[in-house]
């Protein structure tokens, strides 16, 4: 079993964002699922990322890094689009990490002092014409990482794994949540 923190999308912590929470644990593993926005939820994506702006997104890594403050080590990170980003640094910087499952995005190891660290695992899910994902820095990222997988699927839909939003994408989530158990299973 797993020790996994998930970290929602800038549409706050939605029911789709628990919901998958809840398949990887009916997977059989333990999921953590900080609120980064003390309840808020936004009903579209802009305005989720106007929220973040608003907040900072240097403050939210950090609203990251603290909701794991008391955790041991030995635990794998998961963020869905914004939440790759407290997702990425505590899996590069956080002693005893074991992986990284970032969902929607990645951005380039250097900017939380890569590279990326030797023994810790990388799977990254993006949409393979989503605007708000960069594939090409996803494709740099797990290039430059030993253990790494990059899946994408056909579409453009950025959250498509979050149940609660219209661009909810029921077959390609099925897919991400086999592979993302196959790699929390090396942990059982």
């Amino acid at each position: 079993m797993a020790e996994v923190v998930l970290f929602h999308h800038c549409q706050g912590l939605t029911s789709g964002v628990n919901g998958f929470a809840d398949r990887l644990r009916a997977a059989g593993h333990t999921v953590f699922v900080p609120d980064l926005y003390e309840g808020a939820t936004f009903a579209t994506l802009e305005e989720g990322v106007a929220h973040a702006e608003k907040i900072g997104y240097e403050a939210i890594i950090e609203r990251g890094v603290a909701a794991v403050a008391g955790l041991p080590g030995g635990v794998v990170y998961a963020g869905f689009s914004l939440g790759a980003l407290p997702a990425q640094k505590l899996a590069q910087t956080r002693p005893g990490a074991l992986a990284a499952l970032l969902y929607h995005g990645g951005i380039p190891a250097s900017t939380f002092g890569g590279p990326w660290p030797e023994g810790v695992a990388l799977q990254i899910h993006v949409n393979d014409r989503d605007e708000w994902s960069e594939l090409d820095v996803v494709r740099k990222l797990v290039d430059a990482s030993a253990d790494a997988e990059l899946f994408t699927y056909a579409g453009s839909a950025h959250l498509f794994t979050d149940d609660s939003l219209d661009e909810y994408d029921a077959d390609s989530t099925e897919l991400v949540l086999e592979r993302s158990v196959d790699l929390l299973d090396r942990w059982s």
